[in-house]
């Protein structure tokens, strides 16, 4: 017996790119999350539908079983805890770059390099393979400012077209992880939901298979 599916989304692009991975599914909202209030949308399919969270909640909601499925950015997965959910597919979608940047001319500094990032977990676990001691100041944007006015050296942030660090005479420095969109399932759905889940992954691979062909 069929049960309802639920599929945790944040707005914008990963929303956007993630809908004609839906629609390869057979899945359409009934309404545009840009235009409505609503935060639980209705789709095509009686048996799913969609949770409108904030992308960094995505993992929460997954985890607890809150929703059974969900779309996040791997940047998101690497600083959230991931007990009780599958990371099974790689959408290849928001693709970007976690990365170190700083100043053209750096500075020079006779203490520990000040980091400030809001990814605190992914560049702790950097730093600490290199075998470096940082100090690192939690920010939750405008990372650019930090090495502008002296509270940071260098940031750690997601660097895209890299058109920001310009702007603001930053440069990338290191690379730390590629970064795309991945499908996540809670664990527990997956076993009791499977050929439901399993139907939609299928369709989703098809279509990224056939993108990248």
């Amino acid at each position: 017996m069929n049960q309802q599916i639920t599929i945790a989304l944040s707005k914008g692009r990963i929303y956007e790119d993630t809908l004609p991975l839906l629609e390869a599914a057979g899945i359409a909202p009934l309404e545009d999350p840009s235009k409505s209030r609503k935060l639980i949308l209705p789709t095509n399919n009686p048996l799913v539908r969609l949770l409108i969270v904030r992308a960094t909640d995505a993992p929460t909601y997954v985890a607890h079983g809150a929703a059974d499925m969900g779309v996040a950015g791997k940047d998101v997965l690497m600083e959230a805890p991931t007990d009780n959910l599958y990371e099974l597919l790689d959408l290849q979608i928001a693709r970007c770059k976690l990365m170190v940047a700083g100043p053209v001319v750096e500075k020079p500094h006779g203490h520990r390099l000040k980091i400030a990032t809001k990814y605190l977990k992914s560049a702790q676990a950097y730093y600490a393979q290199k075998g470096e001691q940082v100090d690192l100041i939690k920010l939750y944007g405008s990372m650019e400012i930090a090495p502008l006015i002296d509270l940071a050296d260098r940031i750690v942030d997601l660097v895209d077209t890299g058109n920001t660090l310009r702007a603001n005479g930053l440069i990338p420095l290191e690379h730390i992880a590629d970064i795309s969109s991945r499908l996540i399932v809670n664990q527990h759905a997956y076993k009791t939901k499977f050929s439901q889940i399993n139907e939609i992954i299928t369709q989703f691979k098809t279509v990224i298979e056939s993108q990248h062909a």
